[in-house]
């Protein structure tokens, strides 16, 4: 009788590739599903903060280097005019982005 373990010297070692077998099936499928499921979600947060912390560094960069761009006039702009025309700037550049964005919303043509 193979089943039986007093006549079967290979006995644990079978008994012991089965359950290895289906702790490996149930590993399989329910832990490294979950564990890659929160890696994506732990490196898409990660990665979503820094890409808006790399925005924001862009967006001040801009508009401190037209702040720097514009103060070299001293006969037209001088320190604090310098400030404002570079919101100006940075503003209406938001704005023509969201206007041009605006005016897309509702197309179905699939074009962007």
């Amino acid at each position: 009788m193979a089943g039986n373990p007093l006549t079967d010297p290979n006995w644990a070692e079978a008994t012991t590739e089965q359950v290895v077998k289906l702790v490996d099936n149930v590993k399989a499928k329910t832990t490294k599903p979950a564990v890659m499921a929160a890696r994506g979600l732990v490196f898409g947060l990660i990665a979503m903060f820094l890409g808006l912390f790399a925005v924001v560094l862009l967006l001040v960069g801009l508009t401190r280097g037209l702040q720097a761009a514009l103060e070299p006039l001293p006969w037209f702009f001088d320190q604090a005019r310098a400030v404002y025309v570079s919101y100006l700037i940075v503003g209406g550049l938001f704005t023509l982005v969201g206007a041009i964005l605006f005016k897309k919303r509702n197309d179905t043509s699939g074009a962007v």
